[in-house]
């Protein structure tokens, strides 16, 4: 009788958490595509295997960047009100992410929001773009360090002759 009462208690120990995290929730990066889906009345293209890339690009990039999550809106024909979709995707990320990049053009149909937030020793980027008939969605976790050696790569035209970080004659 006490295996079974034992059983019974572990197993609904192990049910709660699975339970939480099956109900989904809000925010995040499923947060900002379901309120895109909804308010837009599209559905996004998931791609097929992507935690499988997202193992293939951490072992690739010597662990530079994990955790990959995209979702592309096809045909995306929508209105867009830069200011709404700004607070809507403010308003699924939580206060733990930051708005780093804001492009908006005049007539809307161009949008570019980014926002990044530390995840430990790594930084973890989300990407909205809206460009014509498309919007895809993209999260990724980088190590900021592999990040900028990467930079440092493409940064050597800005050097002169000298070797010092001045701008060149």
């Amino acid at each position: 009788m006490r295996r079974f009462v034992f059983f019974v208690v572990c197993f609904v120990a192990l049910l709660v958490p699975v339970a939480v995290l099956a109900s989904g929730g809000h925010g995040g990066f499923d947060g900002v595509v379901r309120a895109i889906e909804t308010k837009y009345h599209t559905h996004a293209t998931r791609i097929p295997f992507l935690g499988l890339v997202s193992l293939v690009a951490r072992k690739a990039t010597s662990n530079g960047v994990s955790d990959l999550h995209v979702a592309e809106f096809e045909d995306f024909d929508a209105a867009m009100d830069g200011e709404e979709l700004n607070r809507t995707v403010e308003q699924e990320l939580g206060p733990e992410w930051q708005r780093m990049v804001r492009e908006t053009n005049r007539n809307g149909q161009e949008q570019t929001l980014i926002f990044v937030r530390p995840e430990g020793n790594r930084m973890g980027m989300f990407v909205l773009d809206a460009d014509g008939h498309d919007l895809n969605v993209v999260q990724i976790a980088v190590d900021p360090d592999h990040l900028n050696q990467s930079i440092e790569k493409y940064d050597h035209h800005d050097r002169n002759e000298a070797g010092d970080d001045g701008p060149m004659d």
